[in-house]
Protein backbone atom coordinates (compact mmCIF):
# COMPACT_ATOMS: atom_id res chain seq x y z
CA UNK A 1 0.00 0.00 0.00
CA UNK A 2 1.67 3.46 -0.77
CA UNK A 3 1.44 5.82 2.14
CA UNK A 4 2.74 9.49 2.89
CA UNK A 5 4.73 9.99 6.29
CA UNK A 6 3.57 13.52 7.66
CA UNK A 7 6.44 13.87 9.73
CA UNK A 8 9.52 12.06 9.55
CA UNK A 9 13.30 13.77 9.86
CA UNK A 10 15.40 12.61 7.75
CA UNK A 11 18.26 14.92 8.33
CA UNK A 12 18.65 12.63 11.41
CA UNK A 13 18.57 9.62 9.18
CA UNK A 14 21.20 7.24 6.93
CA UNK A 15 20.36 7.51 2.80
CA UNK A 16 19.10 3.53 3.33
CA UNK A 17 16.56 4.78 5.28
CA UNK A 18 15.40 6.28 2.20
CA UNK A 19 15.56 2.62 0.35
CA UNK A 20 14.08 1.17 2.84
CA UNK A 21 11.37 3.52 2.98
CA UNK A 22 10.14 2.99 -0.62
CA UNK A 23 10.40 -0.69 -0.70
CA UNK A 24 7.70 -0.44 2.24
CA UNK A 25 5.79 2.15 0.05
CA UNK A 26 6.03 5.76 0.97
CA UNK A 27 5.82 7.87 -2.35
CA UNK A 28 5.67 11.60 -0.07
CA UNK A 29 6.92 12.70 3.16
CA UNK A 30 7.04 16.39 5.47
CA UNK A 31 9.95 16.93 7.25
CA UNK A 32 8.95 19.78 9.91
CA UNK A 33 12.06 22.09 10.88
CA UNK A 34 13.31 20.85 14.16
CA UNK A 35 15.77 20.66 17.11
CA UNK A 36 19.65 19.99 15.83
CA UNK A 37 20.44 18.01 19.10
CA UNK A 38 22.21 21.37 20.26
CA UNK A 39 20.84 24.97 20.51
CA UNK A 40 22.10 26.80 17.03
CA UNK A 41 23.92 30.01 18.13
CA UNK A 42 22.75 31.98 15.15
CA UNK A 43 20.13 32.87 12.35
CA UNK A 44 23.01 31.68 9.57
CA UNK A 45 23.17 28.48 11.25
CA UNK A 46 19.00 28.16 10.42
CA UNK A 47 19.63 29.23 7.24
CA UNK A 48 21.77 27.03 6.59
CA UNK A 49 19.62 24.70 7.79
CA UNK A 50 16.69 25.84 6.18
CA UNK A 51 18.84 25.64 2.38
CA UNK A 52 19.29 21.44 3.75
CA UNK A 53 15.57 21.53 3.87
CA UNK A 54 15.02 22.94 1.02
CA UNK A 55 17.94 21.78 -1.72
CA UNK A 56 19.43 18.70 -0.19
CA UNK A 57 16.87 16.09 1.49
CA UNK A 58 14.22 16.84 -1.80
CA UNK A 59 17.39 15.26 -4.08
CA UNK A 60 18.23 12.29 -1.46
CA UNK A 61 14.49 11.72 -1.62
CA UNK A 62 13.97 11.44 -5.11
CA UNK A 63 16.62 9.04 -6.26
CA UNK A 64 14.12 6.86 -4.17
CA UNK A 65 11.20 8.33 -5.82
CA UNK A 66 9.88 9.59 -2.72
CA UNK A 67 8.39 13.33 -3.25
CA UNK A 68 10.07 15.40 -0.07
CA UNK A 69 7.82 18.18 1.52
CA UNK A 70 9.43 20.82 4.59
CA UNK A 71 7.97 23.35 7.62
CA UNK A 72 9.96 26.21 8.52
CA UNK A 73 10.37 27.75 12.28
CA UNK A 74 12.51 27.84 15.14
CA UNK A 75 11.99 24.49 17.23
CA UNK A 76 9.91 25.28 20.64
CA UNK A 77 13.20 23.85 22.40
CA UNK A 78 15.42 26.95 21.25
CA UNK A 79 12.43 29.23 21.34
CA UNK A 80 13.29 30.07 24.95
CA UNK A 81 15.85 32.62 23.13
CA UNK A 82 13.51 35.07 22.19
CA UNK A 83 15.79 37.61 20.66
CA UNK A 84 16.85 34.42 18.45
CA UNK A 85 13.62 33.34 17.42
CA UNK A 86 12.74 36.60 16.20
CA UNK A 87 15.65 36.68 13.57
CA UNK A 88 14.81 33.47 12.57
CA UNK A 89 11.38 34.33 11.92
CA UNK A 90 12.14 37.42 10.16
CA UNK A 91 14.28 35.01 7.66
CA UNK A 92 12.16 32.43 6.96
CA UNK A 93 9.97 34.57 4.41
CA UNK A 94 13.48 34.03 2.00
CA UNK A 95 12.15 30.86 1.63
CA UNK A 96 8.65 30.39 1.74
CA UNK A 97 8.14 30.39 -2.11
CA UNK A 98 10.80 27.25 -2.13
CA UNK A 99 9.01 24.30 -3.90
CA UNK A 100 9.09 21.72 -1.25
CA UNK A 101 7.78 24.41 1.74
CA UNK A 102 4.43 23.78 3.36
CA UNK A 103 4.29 26.22 6.21
CA UNK A 104 5.11 26.73 8.95
CA UNK A 105 5.91 24.29 11.73
CA UNK A 106 6.94 22.15 13.78
CA UNK A 107 5.84 25.16 16.21
CA UNK A 108 4.49 24.80 19.41
CA UNK A 109 5.76 24.41 23.33
CA UNK A 110 8.31 22.05 25.17
CA UNK A 111 8.12 23.32 28.75
CA UNK A 112 5.11 25.72 28.30
CA UNK A 113 6.99 28.47 29.14
CA UNK A 114 6.26 32.47 28.86
CA UNK A 115 8.79 32.76 26.12
CA UNK A 116 7.73 29.76 24.36
CA UNK A 117 4.52 31.19 24.22
CA UNK A 118 5.88 34.89 22.58
CA UNK A 119 7.11 32.83 20.11
CA UNK A 120 4.78 30.27 19.24
CA UNK A 121 2.48 33.65 18.84
CA UNK A 122 4.53 35.21 16.45
CA UNK A 123 5.22 32.13 14.36
CA UNK A 124 1.60 32.24 14.22
CA UNK A 125 1.28 35.51 13.07
CA UNK A 126 4.06 34.93 10.41
CA UNK A 127 1.82 32.17 9.15
CA UNK A 128 -1.23 34.47 8.97
CA UNK A 129 0.55 37.37 7.30
CA UNK A 130 1.80 35.14 4.75
CA UNK A 131 -1.07 32.43 4.47
CA UNK A 132 0.73 29.21 5.53
CA UNK A 133 -0.44 26.08 7.06
CA UNK A 134 0.51 25.60 10.34
CA UNK A 135 2.10 21.93 11.82
CA UNK A 136 1.94 21.99 15.95
CA UNK A 137 4.84 20.29 17.94
CA UNK A 138 3.10 19.41 21.37
CA UNK A 139 5.17 18.52 24.54
CA UNK A 140 5.94 15.12 26.28
CA UNK A 141 4.75 12.85 29.03
CA UNK A 142 3.34 15.15 31.73
CA UNK A 143 3.54 18.32 29.97
CA UNK A 144 1.16 17.11 27.41
CA UNK A 145 -1.86 17.86 28.46
CA UNK A 146 -1.50 21.61 30.02
CA UNK A 147 0.62 22.47 27.20
CA UNK A 148 -1.94 21.35 24.69
CA UNK A 149 -4.16 23.25 26.51
CA UNK A 150 -2.70 26.09 26.23
CA UNK A 151 -1.86 25.52 22.69
CA UNK A 152 -5.42 25.31 22.17
CA UNK A 153 -6.00 28.52 23.42
CA UNK A 154 -3.79 30.74 22.08
CA UNK A 155 -5.03 28.85 18.31
CA UNK A 156 -8.61 29.57 18.85
CA UNK A 157 -8.11 33.42 20.28
CA UNK A 158 -6.68 34.21 17.11
CA UNK A 159 -9.63 34.85 14.84
CA UNK A 160 -7.42 34.47 11.25
CA UNK A 161 -6.59 30.94 11.98
CA UNK A 162 -8.53 28.47 10.04
CA UNK A 163 -8.68 24.79 12.14
CA UNK A 164 -8.80 23.03 8.84
CA UNK A 165 -5.01 24.00 7.98
CA UNK A 166 -3.60 23.19 11.41
CA UNK A 167 -2.10 19.98 12.30
CA UNK A 168 -1.50 19.23 15.94
CA UNK A 169 0.59 16.56 16.00
CA UNK A 170 2.35 13.88 19.16
CA UNK A 171 -1.02 13.44 20.18
CA UNK A 172 -2.49 10.71 22.43
CA UNK A 173 -5.44 9.05 24.21
CA UNK A 174 -6.07 11.98 26.84
CA UNK A 175 -5.41 15.05 24.18
CA UNK A 176 -6.97 13.80 20.75
CA UNK A 177 -10.12 14.84 21.75
CA UNK A 178 -9.70 18.30 22.60
CA UNK A 179 -8.04 18.92 19.16
CA UNK A 180 -10.55 17.02 16.96
CA UNK A 181 -13.35 18.72 18.67
CA UNK A 182 -11.66 22.48 18.04
CA UNK A 183 -12.40 21.38 14.47
CA UNK A 184 -7.68 20.65 13.73
CA UNK A 185 -6.29 18.12 12.19
CA UNK A 186 -4.39 15.44 14.88
CA UNK A 187 -1.22 13.52 13.91
CA UNK A 188 -0.38 10.56 15.92
CA UNK A 189 3.67 9.82 16.28
CA UNK A 190 4.62 6.04 16.47
CA UNK A 191 7.23 5.79 18.86
CA UNK A 192 8.47 2.82 20.24
CA UNK A 193 8.71 3.87 23.85
CA UNK A 194 7.34 6.97 24.45
CA UNK A 195 4.25 8.94 21.84
CA UNK A 196 1.49 6.47 20.58
CA UNK A 197 2.61 2.54 19.71
CA UNK A 198 0.79 1.31 16.35
CA UNK A 199 -1.51 -0.57 18.49
CA UNK A 200 -2.39 2.41 20.94
CA UNK A 201 -2.95 4.45 17.16
CA UNK A 202 -4.93 1.52 15.66
CA UNK A 203 -7.03 1.89 19.17
CA UNK A 204 -7.67 5.94 18.68
CA UNK A 205 -8.79 5.34 15.11
CA UNK A 206 -11.56 2.48 15.98
CA UNK A 207 -12.86 5.24 18.96
CA UNK A 208 -12.80 8.00 17.13
CA UNK A 209 -12.83 7.03 13.23
CA UNK A 210 -10.54 8.18 10.38
CA UNK A 211 -11.74 11.93 10.68
CA UNK A 212 -9.23 14.27 10.51
CA UNK A 213 -6.87 11.93 11.45
CA UNK A 214 -2.72 10.91 10.75
CA UNK A 215 -0.04 8.80 11.51
CA UNK A 216 3.76 9.31 11.58
CA UNK A 217 7.08 8.10 12.48
CA UNK A 218 8.97 11.41 13.12
CA UNK A 219 12.01 9.48 12.77
CA UNK A 220 13.82 11.67 14.87
CA UNK A 221 17.60 11.62 17.06
CA UNK A 222 16.44 9.49 19.59
CA UNK A 223 14.80 6.06 19.71
CA UNK A 224 12.38 5.66 16.41
CA UNK A 225 11.78 3.79 13.87
CA UNK A 226 11.40 5.50 10.35
CA UNK A 227 8.66 1.86 8.83
CA UNK A 228 6.31 2.80 12.07
CA UNK A 229 3.72 3.88 9.50
CA UNK A 230 3.93 0.69 7.99
CA UNK A 231 4.08 -0.88 11.33
CA UNK A 232 0.63 0.75 11.43
CA UNK A 233 -1.28 -0.52 8.43
CA UNK A 234 0.46 -4.18 9.47
CA UNK A 235 -1.52 -3.81 12.71
CA UNK A 236 -5.17 -2.36 11.06
CA UNK A 237 -4.97 -5.50 9.02
CA UNK A 238 -4.25 -7.64 11.88
CA UNK A 239 -7.20 -6.84 12.95
CA UNK A 240 -9.54 -6.84 10.16
CA UNK A 241 -10.04 -3.30 9.20
CA UNK A 242 -10.38 -2.82 5.59
CA UNK A 243 -8.32 -1.79 3.04
CA UNK A 244 -10.35 1.38 2.08
CA UNK A 245 -10.19 2.71 5.91
CA UNK A 246 -6.76 2.15 5.78
CA UNK A 247 -5.76 4.22 3.11
CA UNK A 248 -7.80 7.06 4.24
CA UNK A 249 -5.52 7.36 7.25
CA UNK A 250 -2.03 6.38 5.76
CA UNK A 251 -2.63 8.20 2.01
CA UNK A 252 -5.53 10.08 1.40
CA UNK A 253 -5.78 12.19 4.63
CA UNK A 254 -2.15 13.86 4.47
CA UNK A 255 -3.63 14.42 0.89
CA UNK A 256 -6.20 16.66 1.74
CA UNK A 257 -4.74 18.71 4.32
CA UNK A 258 -1.40 19.04 2.54
CA UNK A 259 -3.14 20.00 -0.52
CA UNK A 260 -4.15 22.82 0.71
CA UNK A 261 -0.53 24.42 0.27
CA UNK A 262 -0.39 26.04 -3.12
CA UNK A 263 3.64 24.35 -3.18
CA UNK A 264 2.20 20.54 -2.71
CA UNK A 265 2.31 19.23 -6.36
CA UNK A 266 1.96 15.62 -5.48
CA UNK A 267 2.14 13.39 -8.40
CA UNK A 268 0.80 9.57 -7.83
CA UNK A 269 2.30 6.93 -8.90
CA UNK A 270 0.93 5.87 -12.75
CA UNK A 271 -0.92 2.89 -10.67
CA UNK A 272 -2.41 4.79 -8.10
CA UNK A 273 -5.96 5.76 -8.18
CA UNK A 274 -6.33 8.77 -5.93
CA UNK A 275 -9.85 9.35 -4.05
CA UNK A 276 -9.58 12.13 -1.55
CA UNK A 277 -13.03 13.03 0.89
Amino acid sequence: MDYIDPHIHMVSRITDDYETLARMGCVAMSEPAFWAGYDRGTVHGFRDYFRHLTEIEPKRAARYGIQHYTWLCINAKEAENVALSRDVIAMIPEFLDRPNVLGIGEIGLNKNTKNECIVFQEHVDLAMRFDQQILIHTPHLEDKYQGTRMILDMLTSDARVNPSRVLVDHVEEHTVRHVLDEGFWAGMTLYPVTKCTPARAADIIEMYGPERLMVNSAGDWGPSKPTAVPDFIFEMRRRGHSEGLIRRVVYENPLTFFGQSKNFQFTPREDTVVSVG
